[in-house]
């Protein structure tokens, strides 16, 4: 099963490493692609983005949205998600993770789901190195490997 990350935006040079080092291990349990779209500018500039995120979305993927309104989810719940897609032979799962204003409606109401990393609104480096981590955790839990250790 494929993981997909589409993102907008480059990481900045703080978190870009760690970024980079958690999307490496995740790839060691799905199959991670990781797309990067430029911002858009101006007035319309969140329209434009996800215009380029969903326009990256391979046909038959989940889709997923990840803003603060959208629903928590456990890491073993992620864990769950996951597996169920590889067990139901679903292609893959796309996360979607906007910039710095965030998902634009049409993204948001593309998407199957829409995942919480945080009540709080998160910068979007930050958000996607969380994202990165549970992905990379949840691989961790489906293979049954010791680096998970909470509840």
């Amino acid at each position: 099963m494929k993981v997909l990350v589409l993102a907008v935006g480059k990481p900045g040079a703080l978190l870009g490493p760690a970024i980079a080092e958690y999307e490496t291990r995740a790839g060691r349990f799905f199959s991670l692609e990781v797309i990067e779209v430029a911002a858009g500018k101006g007035e319309g500039g969140p329209e434009a983005e996800a215009r380029k995120l969903l326009g990256r979305v391979p046909e038959g993927f989940d889709v997923v949205a990840l803003t603060r309104e959208g629903k928590r989810m456990s890491s073993k719940g992620l864990a769950r998600y996951l597996s169920a897609l590889g067990l139901y032979r679903q292609p893959g799962a796309a996360f979607l993770v906007g910039g710095p204003f965030g998902l634009a409606e049409s993204a948001l109401s593309r998407a199957e789901h829409r995942l919480s990393l945080s009540a709080m609104s998160l910068p979007h480096d930050l958000a996607r190195l969380l994202l990165a981590e549970q992905i990379y955790r949840a691989g961790t839990i489906i293979r049954g490997q010791p680096y998970h250790k909470g509840g």
